[in-house]
């Protein structure tokens, strides 16, 4: 599975229809489609598709066609997501009609483009390298805990220092990180 962590914007045309697709992290999806409603008020749809996944691993999926006709737009962007395996994204399509109607194939067909468009521009992440892990540690622990940080190629994401203890939270592949818990607790246990 595969994710993006910024913004990518692409435009399509499409007998004189504009379709803007963006995809965007699903954590952003409620402030970006407001944002989107306010930046194109004159836009006659715009169509959603998301996937993401929650608590429990499973995969939770929408998607509205914002007026087009029914399945013609939201269901073939979903479709997009589900084919390129992608999860905690949206994809958003603002379109503004140009007065030529594309009927129902014409719709299905553009708005598939536009959001196939929209993710192969888009640098795709394997999911298993945004895993997150926080680790709290004595300070006795710490240059052993960064060199094994820099031999892994992990992110630190956050550092806190307290009195006696830091609380790093790291990011990167979800096998790494069990690695370098398991390290730090054979070394010093």
């Amino acid at each position: 599975m595969f994710t993006v962590d910024e913004i990518v914007t692409e435009k399509l045309e499409i007998k004189k229809s504009t379709f803007i697709s963006y995809l965007v992290p699903y954590d952003q999806f409620d402030s970006y489609h407001a944002y989107l409603k306010k930046e194109h008020k004159k836009a006659n749809h715009i169509v959603w598709a998301y996937r993401f996944l929650n608590d429990y691993n499973q995969i939770i999926e929408n998607q509205t066609d914002d007026g087009e006709p029914k399945n013609t737009s939201g269901k073939p962007t979903l479709n997009v997501l589900k084919g390129k395996n992608l999860v905690n994204v949206a994809i958003f399509t603002v379109r503004y009609f140009g007065g030529i109607k594309l009927g129902t194939g014409g719709l299905v067909k553009a708005y598939t483009e536009s959001a196939a468009k929209v993710v192969s521009k888009a640098r795709l992440i394997d999911i298993d390298k945004c895993y997150t892990k926080d680790f709290l540690l004595d300070y006795n622990k710490l240059n052993f805990f960064e060199y094994l940080i820099r031999i892994n190629n992990v992110k630190i994401i956050d550092k806190k220092f307290t009195t006696n203890q830091v609380n790093i939270k790291l990011q990167g592949d979800k096998k790494v990180l069990e690695e370098i818990a398991l390290s730090i607790e054979n070394k010093f246990h």
